[in-house]
């Protein structure tokens, strides 16, 4: 049983993070910030210097995790125009760091898996297939890589990366079933850490199990036990347990998606939910089918189209202006 007393107090601190203005305020002169660096190495075209614009990406990722927070959470919109620019950047991250695998192979990256599967997710619930197809490349080409750390101990991680490779038909290391085993297994191979990886995926295994059950009464027990298993890890709210984290924290995103890709396959999905989890702004939010792409963040377009001019090689530079929009 979710101890509501608990889950309430969780939700009011998990609030309570983003009220202060002065840290939108320092976010947005942060950003502003940004300009004068950013365009100082773009006029010199200082090739030796550019790895700075992948530092600065993570600043813009930063930026628009705040400006969601804000615009969902404080001001009661449902714009998710922030969200959808904080996954736009964290692809062009990816995009950007696999530029300097030769010249500095053991950069440290600033992004997790977790935050790469989110954005594959969000690419497939907002239709965006084009965006969607590159980073799944990405993931199945560069996974346990240096720009994939694929040591990750979050269940739920992993569940959206198999439900997503069952729902589209695709593999990772030939497989989409047990990922988090054969990913293991091949990081062994490979000598690279897998310590984090789970050793089972809980509650997960069952909704994989029957992810598309034709059964309502069947599928509606099986989110509810995924409510009650995100809600007790929310409780760790300020850790770093599963959902203590104040990005995903109360966003059920996870459910999200299974309701999305049994909607698209014609499954019953429950329609109303009375758990705090699933009544938040943030787990409310409409997603349009398919949605539009916000208006391009002009830092991040200049930074594209630097590295565009600069390296033929540069995966967008296949695709010609053609994504996100």
């Amino acid at each position: 049983m979710i101890n509501q007393k608990k889950i309430d107090l969780a939700y009011k601190k998990y609030i309570k993070n983003f009220q202060d203005e002065s840290m939108f305020e320092n976010s947005i002169t942060k950003y502003e910030g940004l300009k004068n660096v950013i365009e100082n190495i773009i006029e010199a075209n200082e090739k030796e210097k550019d790895h700075i614009l992948l530092i600065r990406i993570g600043s813009i990722f930063a930026h628009y995790h705040l400006i969601w927070k804000k615009d969902v959470l404080i001001n009661g919109n449902n714009s998710i125009d922030g969200l959808k620019q904080l996954q736009i950047s964290l692809f062009y991250q990816c995009m950007s760091q696999d530029l300097y695998k030769i010249r500095y192979p053991r950069m440290m990256v600033s992004y997790t898996f977790k935050d790469i599967v989110s954005s594959l997710v969000h690419f497939t619930m907002y239709g965006w297939e084009k965006e969607e197809s590159i980073l799944y490349n990405f993931i199945a080409d560069h996974i346990g890589e240096n720009s994939i750390s694929a040591n990750n101990s979050n269940r739920h991680t992993w569940f959206l990366m198999e439900l997503y490779l069952r729902y589209r038909n695709k593999k990772i290391l030939g497989t989409n079933q047990d990922v988090y085993i054969a990913v293991g297994e091949e990081l062994m191979e490979r000598e690279v850490e897998n310590d984090l990886i789970p050793d089972d995926l809980d509650i997960y295994e069952e909704v994989l199990d029957r992810w598309s059950t034709s059964e309502e009464e069947e599928i509606t027990a099986l989110i509810d036990k995924m409510i009650i298993y995100h809600s007790e890890r929310v409780l760790e709210l300020g850790n770093s347990v599963e959902f203590g984290d104040y990005r995903y924290g109360f966003y059920p995103y996870e459910i999200l998606f299974l309701i999305h890709v049994r909607k698209k396959q014609g499954l019953p999905v429950p329609e109303h939910f009375k758990e705090l989890l699933m009544n938040t702004p943030e787990a409310r939010m409409v997603h349009e089918d398919p949605e539009s792409y916000p208006e391009r963040d002009p830092l991040m377009e200049i930074i594209d189209q630097f590295y565009r001019k600069n390296y033929p090689e540069y995966v967008p530079n296949q695709y010609g202006d053609e994504l996100f929009q």
